[in-house]
């Protein structure tokens, strides 16, 4: 079964449980795009999550929870993302990610 609620997060039953699934776009406003420190950072923040995180370019998929996936995106200052998580706690997973992405990871 797949709802959603009001916030446009779509809970979906796994195992017996609800699970939360947030779908993002972003545009990545990095000056260098995701290259490898921001790119360390945000696997560091999503691995603190239980939920799945996907980022998505171009129709290429990338696990957000690994440093070479998320490299081999090639993303640029500027790309539009999917950001795509999926799991208990996908809705703070989502909030963090969507906000390390949009405010540049602090760098300038």
């Amino acid at each position: 079964m797949d709802e959603r609620d009001r916030t446009g997060e779509s809970m979906t039953q796994q195992d017996g449980e609800p699970q939360a699934e947030c779908v993002s776009e972003v545009e990545l406003r990095n000056p260098s795009g995701l290259h490898t420190r921001p790119a360390a950072t945000f696997v560091d923040r999503a691995s603190k999550f239980r939920a799945e995180v996907l980022l998505l370019k171009d129709g290429r998929e990338a696990n957000g929870k690994s440093i070479l996936d998320l490299l081999a995106l090639g993303a640029e200052k500027g790309a539009h993302l999917t950001l795509i998580t999926r799991g208990p706690d996908a809705a703070a997973a989502a909030e963090a990610l969507r906000g390390m992405l949009e405010t540049g990871f602090d760098e300038t």
